[in-house]
């Protein structure tokens, strides 16, 4: 979805005409609009309209993370809790939800979600939506202001979105009456998810949405064939040399072998550049930078150029056409790739069952070289949300509450269990633990419908198929978080100024075609200019400004 039609999506929304329109002209035109030059709200503001927090997990840890990284079970709890004891739909009308889904897309004719569904007491008609594309259907749906009754958006689309926190207010309903401080004990397991997450969950003094929680504060990892690795005897990167030589020994291209996909963004942090608000930080001497501006961007831009330019990277992916990285990870035909941890489990245990011994796992952080510590980019406290659609009424509103209160049910209860697998002797069977085992029925069926559909207290679980996936990325989060990078912005909404929206695509599609070869290196420097001049050092100002604002 680009910047342009977004924004004109937005100030349509925000109920700017086309005379309004017209008088934007051009991209570099709109900085002098009202909101355009973006907007923050401190997070300690919100907090007289978030709920007061209740405490809803059930079950003590096997692995405790190391904050903000989530706990980890390995052991499935033998006594599971009925958390809602009455039904949450009481109207007899069907609840409509659109939420995005990066696999194949589920039959309409489904039993996990009727059974879901049938456990709240009613209807729910799911619209997924290929997640690949999902913003593009968003912007078809909010243009439109023809929205369903809950609508799952990731935090990923709204950074997309130029004036959202104009447009939220106009299409779905203001939380704020219903959840605010005492008044959310109507919807206990609603209160018990992270209070941050909720304070993020504001726009213009009002809560708007309902936050699921991450259970990582890592946006990626990079991720390597293990048991690839180990076969021939490949060790892991350690630095930035050693994963040169990972990626030559892993490239034949006469066997149809490339070692990598796009790693970027893992580079990038490698390299030690920040991540925060979009690549924006503040220097030791007090100044705000952005990373295009230091020697860190530059090391990693040249690095990666020379990984094209040998070739070390898959054609398909290296090429306009593009590929799909994870089928390429999964055939064998790329062993490392960086990519979302949430990505993990799905990936891990659809070949776990095909039996053939993959292993995916991620990379322990290193730096560039020993006098280059590594730096990992820090997530929000929430990774989407769902919006209830503006003007349905009280009662209706309520309704919606209670089946997103189902959906916020922890680990441990018989309602997560439901949700998250689906139906014993349908949808999975129990191992000699007592743990669920999914089966080909729930993998036709299940698109995280219900998972996306609302947030519950954040938890990574191991299961029988993954009896060591806790243990993998507790662990490795653990580690990770000694790198967390600190972000000056912390607790503080910033909505993008319209102009940085406007050029930060533009600017990562040039550096873009550095890396591929496409223009000199030699373009670096000009490319970093044309941005300072056209946006950049205006965006500074207000990121600056903002810190000022909040005594930073």
């Amino acid at each position: 979805m680009g910047a342009s039609t977004s924004r004109r999506t937005f100030l349509s929304l925000a109920g700017l005409g086309a005379a309004s329109l017209a008088g934007l002209g051009t991209l570099e035109g709109c900085s002098k609009k009202p909101g355009s030059t973006g907007t923050a709200t401190n997070a300690e503001q919100a907090s007289a309209v978030v709920p007061t927090s209740k405490d809803s997990n059930l079950v003590a840890p096997d692995i405790k993370g190391i904050r903000p990284m989530a706990d980890g079970y390995v052991k499935y709890p033998a006594n599971l809790v009925d958390a809602i004891t009455e039904k949450a739909i009481t109207s007899g009308k069907p609840v409509t939800a659109t939420t995005p889904w990066w696999g194949p897309a589920p039959p309409t004719s489904n039993k996990y979600v009727e059974a879901v569904g049938a456990d709240m007491g009613g209807t729910i008609t799911f619209s997924v939506q290929d997640g690949n594309t999902y913003g593009d259907k968003l912007n078809t749906m909010l243009g439109a202001r023809d929205v369903p009754d809950l609508t799952c958006i990731p935090g990923w689309e709204i950074s997309k979105l130029a004036r959202f926190s104009d447009g939220v207010h106009v299409l779905f309903e203001d939380l704020t009456p219903y959840l605010a401080g005492d008044k959310a004990n109507a919807y206990p397991l609603l209160a018990g998810l992270d209070t941050a997450a909720w304070k993020d969950s504001v726009w213009g003094g009002k809560l708007m949405g309902v936050p699921f929680p991450t259970d990582s504060p890592y946006p990626t990892a990079l991720f390597v064939r293990k048991d690839v690795a180990d076969q021939r005897g490949i060790a892991a990167p350690t630095d930035l040399d050693s994963l040169y030589e990972f990626g030559k020994k892993f490239t034949n291209p006469d066997k149809g072998e490339w070692a990598f996909g796009d790693i970027f963004q893992e580079v990038l942090q490698i390299c030690g550049n920040p991540g925060s608000q979009n690549g924006w930080f503040k220097s030791a001497d007090g100044k705000v930078l952005h990373r295009y501006e230091t020697p860190q961007y530059k090391r990693a831009v040249e690095w990666m150029a020379r990984i094209y330019s040998e070739k070390l990277i898959h054609p398909d992916l290296a090429s306009s056409k593009g590929g799909d990285v994870v089928t390429l990870f999964k055939g064998g035909k790329i062993f490392s790739y960086a990519t979302g941890l949430g990505s993990w489990k799905e990936t891990q245990r659809e070949m776990t069952r095909q039996g053939k011994g993959f292993n995916m796992q991620a990379v322990k952080v290193f730096g560039a070289d020993a006098s280059t510590p590594p730096v990992r980019w820090g997530g929000t406290p929430s990774i989407m949300w769902t919006f209830i659609k503006k003007g349905l009424g009280e009662d209706r509103t309520k309704e919606l509450l209670r089946v997103l209160n189902y959906t916020a049910a922890p680990f441990g209860t018989k309602e997560y269990e439901l949700q998250n697998y689906g139906v014993e002797g349908t949808h999975f069977t129990r191992d000699a633990s007592g743990a669920p085992k999914t089966n080909e029925t729930f993998t036709k069926e299940f698109a995280n419908q219900f998972i996306f559909l609302g947030g519950r207290p954040a938890v990574v679980t191991s299961d029988p198929d993954l009896p060591n996936y806790a243990q993998d990325l507790v662990g490795w989060g653990n580690d990770a978080t000694k790198y967390l990078e600190k972000n000056p912005w912390e607790g503080i909404k910033v909505e993008v100024p319209t102009e940085q929206a406007a050029i930060q695509q533009p600017t990562d599609d040039k550096i873009t075609d550095i890396l591929r070869g496409r223009r000199p290196l030699s373009d670096y420097d000009k490319v970093i200019q044309e941005w300072k001049s056209g946006g950049g050092d205006q965006a500074r100002d207000f990121y600056a400004k903002v810190l000022a604002d909040n005594g930073r």
